[in-house]
């Protein structure tokens, strides 16, 4: 009877209070967190040549390339366009119970990648299924990591422990890199096999060790017509920017065809319908009121540009590794994925110093200034590349790929810890819900921007270059006009997965038409190279002023002034019927 009475009066383990090293728990998990989904991003990255060959395909034949687009960027789709509508729901029933989900989850998705049972199209359709599996579970750690870190640490921690959590993703994503040079040429299953461990672990441990901080309040219910609108809205407008890439018809991009201009419409009004009725709602997914809190939505628009500028941009600095500069310095194409990535490391390098410095510092003197000066430091950055030849002496780009790294690592903490700071503590998981929705979509926008100009400029400069370079090469005549022609995006993609782009474009018979020597030179390492290098340097140097001209907006945007108490009081956000208080909406603002 005695045992049954002491028992009665334990508290369940997930209800007793955090020690003082709880904080310690949670960035470790959370570090864990990041650790599996960057080694992940750049382990597929790395490996989609592999991944191809293993399921017999190939992802540049004409109909296939849809496997290649939905490989690249199904991930990023669903997670920018449900990691709002799961910040809001752990908000509701709690963001540790959601966050563990995710890790099991995404670990689950792992497995099923593994074990892909198909091979052909099946097969390509099966690993984008679980690779959207895994983009739930990325989705949920992605909602509930920053404020499960935000609950855990004081405020004048949060940079701190924002920075360390930083170094996580770089080195995740340079592990990513080496072992995915190392599994793809084993067997492809086993760059999705590398994930599982990180996965069990992190899922028993976060069940274990981890507590829910947050705040609840009341009875809540779900938000059925902003979730269904928001996600319908933005996944159609998104997945018409995705094709927007592809070709269509004569064109070299695809934002005249009919579908890619109906998906844009339908995701636009969808996204218009979803603003009104958020206004509408009493508790909505989607918190508009957060917007009036101004270090909220000048955080926001920071991310935004910052990652419009830079995100689709990495890829465009991969293609130019890729496609000219490492084929002019010898390496084979089949090999330039891997020294691609390791040839980026000194932006790594960068970040990884500066990121955790800023994280600290803007924890003592606020974070705007830092903010401001990552992406003024950034801007000028891409200034410089613009003074690079293509064929370029790799120390000075060494030095501007690690000038890019510190500028990113000086903004990323600060503006991430203002963010969160400004809201109040039971709205933190829709707060960074939305934060990466912002990242998320920015991503996506990056990508179809840049390489949308890149593409369409060379389609501009490409064809005489090329008609003169296949001639001059001893191409039939009958090829050339044919090849000189095809849309440029075809050749990015070849070099992007370390095929030969002539290879890829020139046919079968055209080659068996050719010399032997004139083969050679085709197929050779410096042909392609050369003819491409001046209309991509033209279509590079539009693209880098576009990026500097973004971060300095960007720059602006994080110079906001923080919000007053008296000026806070008079905006009076109410959430779900409850005033915010003031102190807490203060927060980091008074830095």
């Amino acid at each position: 009877m005695a045992q049954t009475s002491v028992s009665a009066t334990v508290p369940a383990r997930h209800s007793r209070p955090v020690g003082p090293n709880y904080k310690w728990i949670a960035l470790s998990n959370t570090t864990l967190g990041m650790l599996m989904a960057t080694i992940n991003a750049n382990i597929v990255l790395i490996s989609l040549p592999s991944i191809f060959n293993g399921i017999g395909i190939n992802p540049l034949a004409p109909g296939e390339t849809t496997y290649l687009l939905w490989t690249l960027l199904g991930y990023m789709l669903v997670t920018a366009t449900l990691v709002v509508t799961l910040g809001r729901i752990s908000d509701m029933f709690g963001r540790v119970r959601l966050y563990n989900l995710g890790f099991a989850i995404f670990t689950i998705g792992s497995i099923l990648l593994f074990l892909t049972p198909n091979s052909g199209n099946a097969g390509a359709i099966e690993i984008i299924a679980f690779r959207l599996v895994q983009a739930v579970g990325g989705g949920l750690l992605m909602a509930n990591s920053t404020a499960i870190l935000i609950d855990a640490f004081p405020e004048k921690q949060r940079g701190t422990a924002l920075g360390i959590n930083s170094i996580a993703a770089i080195l995740g994503s340079i592990i990513g890199l080496i072992l995915g040079g190392i599994l793809a040429a084993i067997n492809w299953r086993l760059v999705f096999l590398v994930s599982v461990p990180f996965g069990v672990i992190g899922t028993i441990w976060a069940f274990w060790k981890l507590r829910d901080l947050s705040a609840r309040s009341g009875k809540q219910k779900i938000d059925w017509t902003g979730n269904l609108t928001f996600f319908f809205g933005l996944t159609i407008a998104l997945i018409g920017l995705v094709y927007g890439i592809e070709p269509y018809g004569n064109s070299p991009i695809g934002f005249g065809s009919p579908f890619v201009i109906g998906c844009l419409i339908v995701g636009i009004l969808l996204l218009v319908v979803f603003v009104f009725a958020e206004m509408k709602v009493k508790a909505p997914m989607f918190n508009l009121e957060l917007f009036k809190i101004p270090m909220f939505t000048a955080g926001n628009i920071a991310i935004l540009l910052a990652g419009l500028a830079r995100a689709g941009l990495q890829f465009i600095l991969i293609i130019w590794l890729q496609g000219i500069w490492l084929p002019l310095h010898g390496y084979s194409f089949e090999t330039t994925p891997l020294w691609a990535g390791i040839y980026m490391l000194p932006s790594m390098l960068g970040f990884i110093v500066v990121g955790p410095i800023s994280g600290i510092l803007s924890d003592r003197f606020g974070p705007r200034i830092f903010a401001i000066a990552g992406m003024v430091i950034q801007a000028v950055a891409f200034i410089l590349l613009t003074f690079l030849p293509t064929n370029f002496d790799y120390i000075w780009f060494a030095v501007l790929l690690v000038i890019m790294g510190i500028g990113q690592g000086m903004f990323t903490t600060p503006n991430t810890t203002a963010i969160m700071n400004s809201v109040p503590a039971h709205q933190r998981g829709v707060a960074s819900g939305m934060r990466a929705t912002f990242m998320n979509v920015a991503s996506v926008l990056s990508m179809t921007m840049f390489f949308g100009i890149i593409t369409l400029v060379l389609a501009n400069g490409l064809p005489s270059t090329m008609t003169a370079g296949l001639t001059q090469a001893g191409v039939p005549q009958t090829f050339v006009s044919l090849i000189a022609n095809l849309p440029p995006i075809s050749a990015l993609f070849a070099a992007f997965l370390g095929y030969n782009p002539m290879k890829t474009l020139l046919p079968q018979q055209a080659l068996q038409t050719m010399t032997p020597a004139h083969q050679a030179t085709v197929l050779g390492k410096s042909f392609f190279p050369t003819l491409i290098s001046t209309p991509f340097a033209d279509g590079l140097h539009i693209a880098f002023y576009i990026a500097a001209a973004l971060c300095v907006i960007a720059a602006l945007a994080s110079f906001v002034r923080p919000a007053s108490i008296a000026e806070i009081e008079e905006i009076e956000i109410e959430i779900e019927g409850a005033p915010i208080p003031v102190e807490e909406q203060v927060g980091a603002l008074s830095d």
